[in-house]
Protein backbone atom coordinates (compact mmCIF):
# COMPACT_ATOMS: atom_id res chain seq x y z
CA UNK A 1 0.00 0.00 0.00
CA UNK A 2 2.95 2.10 0.64
CA UNK A 3 4.20 1.83 -2.63
CA UNK A 4 0.85 3.07 -4.14
CA UNK A 5 0.86 5.89 -2.32
CA UNK A 6 4.32 7.07 -3.63
CA UNK A 7 3.02 6.30 -7.45
CA UNK A 8 -0.42 8.28 -6.70
CA UNK A 9 2.14 11.11 -5.20
CA UNK A 10 4.18 10.64 -8.65
CA UNK A 11 1.35 11.05 -10.71
CA UNK A 12 -0.60 13.65 -8.70
CA UNK A 13 2.37 15.65 -8.84
CA UNK A 14 2.67 14.95 -12.98
CA UNK A 15 -1.26 16.37 -12.90
CA UNK A 16 0.12 19.28 -10.96
CA UNK A 17 2.96 19.98 -13.58
CA UNK A 18 0.62 19.54 -16.03
CA UNK A 19 -1.25 22.14 -15.05
CA UNK A 20 1.19 24.84 -14.08
CA UNK A 21 2.72 24.02 -17.48
CA UNK A 22 0.01 25.02 -19.24
CA UNK A 23 -1.23 27.94 -17.08
CA UNK A 24 -4.49 26.24 -15.61
CA UNK A 25 -5.67 26.75 -12.22
CA UNK A 26 -4.66 24.29 -10.28
CA UNK A 27 -7.96 23.04 -8.55
CA UNK A 28 -9.34 20.13 -7.68
CA UNK A 29 -11.24 20.07 -11.12
CA UNK A 30 -8.25 20.32 -13.08
CA UNK A 31 -6.38 17.81 -10.79
CA UNK A 32 -9.09 15.00 -11.56
CA UNK A 33 -9.70 15.51 -14.91
CA UNK A 34 -6.30 14.97 -15.51
CA UNK A 35 -5.42 12.25 -12.95
CA UNK A 36 -8.64 10.50 -12.52
CA UNK A 37 -8.60 8.80 -16.17
CA UNK A 38 -4.63 7.34 -15.96
CA UNK A 39 -5.35 6.60 -12.24
CA UNK A 40 -8.48 4.71 -12.84
CA UNK A 41 -6.88 2.81 -15.92
CA UNK A 42 -3.72 2.69 -13.08
CA UNK A 43 -6.03 0.36 -10.58
CA UNK A 44 -7.72 -1.47 -12.78
CA UNK A 45 -4.44 -3.20 -14.42
CA UNK A 46 -2.41 -3.14 -11.15
CA UNK A 47 -3.97 -6.45 -9.17
CA UNK A 48 -3.97 -8.19 -13.08
CA UNK A 49 0.36 -7.01 -13.83
CA UNK A 50 1.35 -7.74 -9.82
CA UNK A 51 2.32 -3.80 -10.02
CA UNK A 52 2.29 -4.47 -5.65
CA UNK A 53 1.98 -7.62 -5.35
CA UNK A 54 5.19 -8.10 -7.03
CA UNK A 55 6.67 -4.99 -7.42
CA UNK A 56 9.31 -4.74 -9.51
CA UNK A 57 10.82 -1.74 -12.28
CA UNK A 58 9.73 -4.44 -14.77
CA UNK A 59 5.75 -4.17 -13.13
CA UNK A 60 5.88 -0.93 -13.02
CA UNK A 61 7.43 -0.37 -16.24
CA UNK A 62 4.68 -3.22 -18.05
CA UNK A 63 1.48 -0.87 -15.70
CA UNK A 64 2.68 2.42 -16.94
CA UNK A 65 3.14 1.14 -20.59
CA UNK A 66 0.05 -0.57 -20.60
CA UNK A 67 -2.45 2.23 -18.13
CA UNK A 68 -0.85 5.94 -19.02
CA UNK A 69 -1.53 5.52 -22.94
CA UNK A 70 -5.30 4.22 -22.15
CA UNK A 71 -6.21 6.40 -19.53
CA UNK A 72 -4.98 9.44 -21.56
CA UNK A 73 -6.90 8.15 -24.83
CA UNK A 74 -10.01 8.01 -21.80
CA UNK A 75 -8.98 11.23 -20.59
CA UNK A 76 -9.23 12.31 -24.31
CA UNK A 77 -12.44 10.82 -25.33
CA UNK A 78 -14.32 12.13 -22.50
CA UNK A 79 -13.23 15.64 -23.04
CA UNK A 80 -14.50 14.73 -26.38
CA UNK A 81 -11.00 15.74 -28.12
CA UNK A 82 -9.56 14.66 -31.43
CA UNK A 83 -6.69 11.97 -32.36
CA UNK A 84 -4.44 14.09 -34.64
CA UNK A 85 -1.12 14.66 -34.66
CA UNK A 86 -1.76 17.39 -31.49
CA UNK A 87 -2.52 14.27 -29.57
CA UNK A 88 0.43 11.84 -30.26
CA UNK A 89 2.85 14.65 -29.44
CA UNK A 90 0.73 15.46 -26.07
CA UNK A 91 1.39 11.48 -25.55
CA UNK A 92 5.16 11.22 -25.93
CA UNK A 93 5.62 14.43 -23.63
CA UNK A 94 3.33 13.53 -21.42
CA UNK A 95 4.37 9.59 -21.40
CA UNK A 96 8.01 11.15 -20.78
CA UNK A 97 7.57 12.75 -18.01
CA UNK A 98 5.02 10.72 -16.44
CA UNK A 99 7.67 8.20 -16.71
CA UNK A 100 10.70 10.31 -15.04
CA UNK A 101 8.01 11.32 -12.09
CA UNK A 102 7.67 7.42 -11.24
CA UNK A 103 11.41 6.54 -11.28
CA UNK A 104 11.90 9.90 -8.85
CA UNK A 105 9.24 8.59 -6.66
CA UNK A 106 10.31 5.00 -6.52
CA UNK A 107 14.04 5.83 -6.05
CA UNK A 108 12.61 7.95 -2.85
CA UNK A 109 10.03 4.81 -1.93
CA UNK A 110 13.97 2.35 -2.71
CA UNK A 111 15.92 5.07 -0.24
CA UNK A 112 12.87 5.03 2.77
CA UNK A 113 13.11 1.38 2.10
CA UNK A 114 9.85 1.20 1.49
CA UNK A 115 10.37 -0.67 -1.47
Amino acid sequence: MRLFLFDLLALLLFAVVGLVSHHRPVDLGGIARNLLPVLLVWLLLSPFLGTYRRPSLHSLLFTWLLAFPAGLWLREMALGGGFGPGFFVFLGVAMGFSLLFLLLFRGLARLLKVW
